[in-house]
């Protein structure tokens, strides 16, 4: 039985692994964050798509997230993992709302689809074609820079068909509770023998089974909405609470990125 202080304590595992990512994307652009009791904040504009503060605790205030970032900077935005905060008299209104996940270490892996080999990417050139996939034409390829390599909690994942094309994708960040799953995505329109390697189950189960190899007996967490949330929940992921993002109000982060955002940072 799932209990209430069992589920809290994955969304607090979920939202540290979260924060700890965006801080090392963040790192990776020249722009590290800093880590409060009750929040990660960055003082500076952070990349596109990811938020200027992720709150690490359900007490965090309004203080303890807007106090720590530049709120006039176009496209601000705040990552209230616990549902909790209200930032409407800040200036902020929500920008979408989705689902913290757990998998249990417990769990089997997925088998992985046939045809598509998961590796880790270790060079420069492979992020490029690995970000390219990703990005799908919507010109945010810069995002993901060689920077990331080096970073010794980030693992970036490629699927590869047998023509050797990014197929799939996703980025692994590796925390003292948990691996965190995000940035997940299928560019493929036919992998392996087309039977089982297409779509977002497809690339859920081949990233969870590489996660698996490389990390053996550690639990999963992330967070998805809509289609992506189905997917995951497919493939073992538990939906264990809710999370907004607020952005400033009039600010210029494109609208088509909603749905990016939510899925992506």
């Amino acid at each position: 039985m799932i209990t209430t202080v069992t589920r809290d304590a994955w969304v607090r595992t979920a939202a540290r692994n979260n924060a700890e990512w965006c801080d090392a994307m963040c790192r990776s652009h020249g722009l590290p964050g800093a880590f409060g009791d009750r929040a990660w904040t960055s003082a500076r504009r952070t990349p596109m798509l990811y938020p200027d503060a992720v709150t690490l605790a359900a007490d965090a205030s309004q203080r303890d997230v807007v106090d720590g970032i530049d709120t006039s900077a176009p496209g601000c935005s705040v990552k209230d993992s616990f549902a909790s905060l209200d930032l409407a008299d800040d200036g902020f209104e929500v920008l979408f709302e989705a689902e913290w996940l757990y998998r249990p270490a417990t769990l089997a892996a997925p088998m992985a689809p046939r045809g598509v080999e998961w590796t880790r990417v270790l060079h420069a050139q492979e992020l490029t074609a690995w970000a390219t996939a990703w990005d799908g034409g919507q010109g945010l390829t810069g995002l993901f820079r060689p920077e990331l390599l080096a970073d010794p909690a980030t693992s970036v994942l490629a699927g590869y068909d047998g023509d050797g094309r990014v197929v799939a994708g996703a980025v692994a960040s590796k925390g003292r509770d948990a691996v965190g799953v995000s940035n997940l995505f299928s560019a493929a329109d036919g992998a392996g023998d087309g039977s089982d390697g297409e779509g977002l189950d497809g690339a859920w189960a081949g990233c969870l089974a590489a996660v698996a190899h490389r990390w053996p007996g550690v639990p999963v967490v992330g967070y998805e909405q809509g289609e992506d949330l189905d997917a995951a929940v497919r493939q073992g992921c538990v939906p264990v609470g809710p999370l907004r993002v607020w952005l400033a109000s009039g600010g210029d982060q494109a609208a088509s990125s909603k749905e990016r955002e939510a899925a992506d940072a």
